[in-house]
């Protein structure tokens, strides 16, 4: 998302005529798109995507158990 950002203030930067982007080539201008797919591919092949969505839903989980453990009045899980 770092990578999206930069790239959309850089192209605003570059249309807008602002220097010193306005004298970088167009390259260096749509550097951080193509960084941006590289890294979602990577994130999408390697399982990292997946596995930062597991842990998520089980953050979430665990946080259903522990409230539904305090209105039930019974102690904290050990796990």
């Amino acid at each position: 998302m770092a990578f999206l950002l930069v790239g959309v203030v850089l192209l605003a930067l570059k249309w807008g005529g602002v220097e010193p982007v306005a004298g970088l080539d167009w390259g260096w201008v749509a550097a951080p798109f193509g960084a941006a797919v590289l890294w979602w591919w990577w994130a999408d092949w390697s399982g990292y995507t997946q596995r930062k969505a597991m842990e998520k839903e089980a953050a979430r989980k665990a946080k259903r158990e522990a409230k539904a453990r305090r209105a039930l009045r019974l102690p904290p899980s050990r796990v």
